[in-house]
């Protein structure tokens, strides 16, 4: 099975890709580490990636999905443009697309430390969100609830 766990920075896509991995006994990667120090320096800045800044990322992170018959991967893939590249690679990518209030998502950002995206890559990433559309494999989930709760979910529909 190969996972997506989506959504805007701060939503809890990696703590909830690492307790999903460990439950289904599964490799989890971050796409993170497989952006390019260019990219970095940019969102670090404050400096939205564009288009051609995610292409060559997303392909990194497709040749991941592909070369795994079982990983998890916690991306933001907020385009369906995005999430369609990375189905190009696994076109069995089941997405989970996790949700916060703006609210709650500002709280978590501003207690984040060490890392180089921030508060205020947020609105520029909510305007660029598209949701999962009604012929993509996935679902929406709340992460406002318990860890627990959101893995227990999304495992009763993988497994």
């Amino acid at each position: 099975m190969r996972i997506l766990i989506m959504g805007v920075a701060g939503v809890g896509k990696s703590t909830v890709g690492v307790e999903l991995a460990e439950q289904l006994r599964t490799r989890f990667v971050d796409a993170d580490a497989f952006h390019s120090q260019a990219n970095r320096a940019k969102m670090a800045a404050g400096i939205p990636l564009n288009d051609a800044d995610r292409a060559p990322w997303l392909d990194e992170v497709g040749r991941a999905l592909g070369a795994a018959p079982n990983l998890i991967v916690a991306c933001s893939a907020l385009k369906r443009s995005y999430r369609d590249q990375l189905r190009t690679w696994a076109p069995d990518l089941f997405t989970v697309h996790l949700t916060v209030s703006k609210e709650r998502l500002m709280e978590r950002l501003a207690m984040r430390e060490g890392h180089f995206i921030s508060a205020h890559l947020l609105p520029s990433q909510l305007a660029a969100l598209e949701l999962l559309s009604a012929d993509e494999n996935g679902i929406e989930i709340s992460a406002d609830t318990d860890l627990e709760a959101i893995v227990e979910r999304i495992t009763s529909l993988v497994v």
